[in-house]
């Protein structure tokens, strides 16, 4: 630790400061610090006014190679521990206290000098847009934020870390007190001491505080915990370990302090070190979850703000403190859902997902839930918003979702969607896949177009498979349509449920067993199994050309859709491309027949 640099930066931010107190901070003895007051005024880096101190221009020379030159502030992910408050807002924009946390730490970055400060944005981007006016910050997008770790995002920032001194911080981290400072004299971590067992990432460190190894999980020990600080030569040694670790295989689930517990295992590691900077208690906020967040703040017992807990507040008539368990589940490709307890019952509730107001008949779902009801098929609805698509249901507890590639709960899921197509339910709409492929067709090319090259001659085909299906005879029935293996939920008492009924309606039953397979990613042989499976018998040519013509164009439907929904900002990876390959190779099976 260079003495000279911590003794002048605690004597710059006040130049009042004891002997005792710069002992206390430099954890020295008062003699030390006395010897290294009368050195450092020595080399003529303080002077004497008063009963005060006071550096010199040699003395802000001195410190200038330590000088804070940004922050980065990781604010990409989504925050699920924070549902369904981050369905609205990313967790760094939630407010404590009636301030935002990442505002916070932008006003107190400001206070300490620091006025060069980049966010690296993701989940919901957009929200972080006005942060450019308001404090003239610089914007950082990081396109991988909803499949890897944030290890990425610091590989987005690398040129504003890599060479210089530089904050990296989290948007969502609360500090009571101003830890930030104009100058910073080496590289550290955030640390508090937590009692008893912890799963949190334990830091060892030597006699110099120089953290030494780092471990998941551990008793009675310092935590890594709040902000870091690279000083420019860790910076400069540490990034480009960091961008190796960024392109090796399996990296997409570490976060970057992954990468610094490695490089501290090596016994040749060159990397500077970076010391544990411990904090007092109650001066440094990590929230886990919206529960915390409540017991800190109580403006979230009762009146949070968020749609999804009003709503369920008023369903079971309870204040929103009565809401309890929440948590994420795996987000749908339409919509977003989660879990809460309330009297130790559990439930979901479902939100739509942004642009379904024109993809999804809400009416139409809830005839089809009411059409089904005395099936008892379907999960448990406790609340149903026609006009929202809001929707409260039970939730199973020790269910799970049917597995696609067990042949055993295949075959129950096929025998569920028989029982339905042979029952004489019936809505009054259809589901018309021409139909629907008109109109998506529309929805994209209103909002960017459609980017396959081969888009013409594709769509052209399918024109060829819907003649087809006109010539072949069918009787219609209830279907699903939505008939994904994650859609059959198997109880706890080994009931089989199907739920999500947004696209139901009235249709040829095959397109459900058609929907089933390209949902699943089945091969042909596969595909082949599941129809048989469904029949119970080898099927007819007929059966095979609807089969496989349903196969194609429910996977253009699909493609068209996902093209959509990147249009107007949602992602769904290489969906699309598996889709249109369905739509490509089906239609050569029909063309075989």
């Amino acid at each position: 630790m260079n003495r000279y640099a911590y003794l002048l930066k605690e004597i710059f931010e006040c130049n009042t400061i004891t002997q005792r107190e710069l002992a206390n901070k430099l954890n020295l003895s008062l003699g030390s610090i006395n010897s290294l007051i009368k050195d450092a005024m020595a080399l003529n880096y303080l002077y004497k006014e008063g009963s005060s101190i006071s550096l010199t221009e040699a003395g802000l020379d001195y410190l200038a190679p330590f000088k804070v030159e940004r922050a980065v502030i990781m604010a990409a992910g989504f925050g699920s521990r924070f549902v369904p408050l981050t369905f609205e807002t990313p967790k760094g924009l939630l407010e404590v206290f009636g301030e935002r946390m990442i505002e916070r730490q932008i006003k107190q970055l400001h206070e300490a000098g620091v006025f060069d400060i980049v966010i690296v944005v993701g989940y919901l981007k957009e929200h972080f847009e006005y942060l450019i006016d308001k404090y003239n910050v610089k914007l950082v997008y990081n396109p991988d934020y909803s499949t890897k770790n944030n290890i990425s995002t610091l590989h987005y920032a690398c040129k504003y870390i890599e060479n210089s001194n530089v904050y990296i911080l989290s948007s969502d981290n609360w500090m009571r007190d101003n830890m930030y400072h104009s100058y910073e004299p080496y590289s550290w971590y955030s640390s508090i001491y937590m009692e008893g067992n912890t799963n949190e990432w334990v830091l060892d460190f030597n006699k110099k505080r120089e953290i030494t190894s780092i471990n998941v999980g551990g008793r009675d020990a310092y935590v890594m915990y709040g902000p870091v600080y690279f000083s420019k030569d860790f910076s400069k040694e540490f990034m480009p370990i960091l961008e190796k670790a960024f392109v090796t295989p399996g990296s997409d689930d570490w976060y970057w302090e992954n990468v610094l517990m490695s490089e501290l295992q090596k016994k040749n590691s060159t990397l500077p070190a970076i010391h544990i900077n411990p904090q007092p208690e109650n001066q440094v906020y990590e929230f886990e979850n919206l529960e915390e967040l409540r017991a800190f703040d109580d403006k979230y017992m009762e009146n949070s703000g968020n749609v999804a807990l009003e709503l369920i507040a008023k369903v079971f008539n309870i204040p929103e403190s009565h809401i309890k368990g929440l948590r994420t589940l795996k987000a749908g490709m339409t919509n977003k859902s989660f879990l809460f307890e309330v009297d130790n019952k559990s439930y979901i509730c479902r939100i739509p997902g942004k642009g379904t107001d024109v993809l999804i008949n809400r009416s139409n779902e809830y005839d089809c839930y009411m059409a089904v009801k005395d099936l008892h098929i379907t999960e448990k609805i406790i609340y149903f918003n026609k006009e929202s698509g809001y929707k409260i249901s039970k939730f199973y507890e020790g269910s799970k979702n049917a597995d696609a590639f067990n042949k055993e709960e295949m075959s129950r899921c096929m025998d569920l969607l028989r029982t339905l197509h042979e029952t004489d339910v019936s809505v009054s709409h259809s589901f018309d896949i021409a139909e629907r492929i008109e109109y998506y067709t529309g929805l994209c090319e209103k909002t960017g177009g459609i980017s396959f090259e081969d888009v013409e001659s594709v769509h052209k085909n399918m024109t060829v498979l819907l003649d087809l299906l006109k010539e072949i005879k069918s009787e219609t029935c209830l279907c699903h349509i939505d008939s994904v293996a994650d859609n059959f939920i198997i109880t706890s008492d080994n009931k089989i449920k199907l739920i999500d009924w947004e696209y139901a309606g009235m249709a040829d039953p095959i397109i459900d067993v058609a929907m089933c397979a390209i949902y699943s990613y089945y091969n042909k042989s596969q595909a082949d199994e599941l129809l048989e499976t469904y029949l119970k018998r080898k099927p007819l040519t007929d059966e095979y050309k609807k089969f496989y013509s349903y196969m194609a164009l429910s996977g253009y439907l699909w493609a068209l859709w996902t093209v959509y929904k990147a249009n107007v900002g949602e992602e769904f990876g290489e969906y699309s491309l598996k889709m249109y390959r369905y739509a490509k190779d089906f239609f050569n099976e029909v063309m075989k027949l």
